[in-house]
């Protein structure tokens, strides 16, 4: 049986969404493209606090799993679909909390604000995901995984939306790989000791049809990992959803419902800074949004 701690950051994640996302479309996070322009004490180096705040989602998830905190009665060993999705869980996170950034040239300064927010989150998220994936829930949800083609269907979305999501950061990567080896660190300078980061117009892949494909492919990666995972809540109503809803869908719910704001401020931000932006991208869903 689920103990209450893990209902209550189930449900405080629904609760916390509609807010963030109406907060977010009037004040950007100030990391990346919208990090402050002087530095203080509560501006981090981008690549050591993204590193920091990103590694504890994977160990708190392994501790959830393996441990089992905030499960009251004895669970049943992992099975084999079970573990196969920690791993597409940890790889994600693997990439995302150390390969991605240990490989990038540079990195803006990121406030601190940003890194404790941040940090909270992935907590919270990998003791929600770990404690899920070892329940009773998921261990009968999943009992017979293997022999389904929803299963398989999910866990193919999740490799494509992975695949992708690594594809075009790798587009970013080679701007900021670029301009360091002409000597360019921010948009529109030449060489120059000013601190910042430099932008371009990326190309190619789905940035032809939208401006965050990477957002769009790790929306695909966790629906694909909820639709391989959890069972379909109802939607009757809110309240049957909130009631019914496991971790993997509340997850890939709260990263919508935090990442399209940024998305369509960013997409904005593209637009005035760059006056030959294409106008026929749209922000994030390829022809549609």
């Amino acid at each position: 049986m689920m103990h209450l701690t893990y209902d209550l950051i189930r449900k405080g994640f629904l609760s916390v969404c509609p807010p963030t996302f109406l907060v977010c479309f009037f004040i950007d996070a100030p990391f990346g493209r919208f990090a402050l322009s002087n530095e203080s004490i509560f501006t981090l180096d981008g690549v050591k606090s993204w590193i920091i705040m990103e590694i504890p989602s994977p160990i708190v998830f392994c501790y959830a799993l393996i441990h089992a905190p905030l499960l009251e009665s004895d669970v049943p060993p992992l099975s084999g679909p079970q573990l196969l999705l920690a791993a597409f869980f940890l790889l994600h996170y693997a990439n995302r909390a150390l390969i991605s950034p240990l490989r990038t040239p540079s990195r803006s300064r990121s406030h601190i604000s940003v890194f404790f927010c941040g940090m909270c989150f992935n907590v919270l998220n990998g003791l929600m995901m770990g404690t899920y994936l070892r329940s009773g829930i998921a261990h009968a949800f999943l009992s017979d995984a293997f022999a389904r083609p929803l299963f398989w269907g999910g866990a193919f979305i999740w490799l494509g939306g992975f695949l992708g999501n690594w594809l075009h950061d790798e587009v970013l990567l080679n701007i900021r790989r670029n301009a360091k080896a002409k000597g360019i660190t921010k948009s529109g300078d030449g060489p120059d000791k000013k601190r910042g980061e430099h932008y371009a117009i990326p190309q190619g892949y789905l940035y032809k049809y939208i401006s965050y494909p990477n957002y769009f492919c790790e929306w695909l990666e966790w629906f694909g990992f909820a639709l391989a995972a959890a069972p379909l809540p109802p939607t009757t109503s809110l309240s049957a959803f909130a009631q019914h809803a496991q971790a993997p869908w509340v997850f890939i719910i709260s990263e919508v419902f935090v990442m399209f704001p940024r998305a369509y401020k960013g997409h904005q931000w593209y637009h005035k800074k760059f006056p030959d932006y294409p106008k026929e991208r749209k922000i994030i869903v390829p022809f549609i949004i």
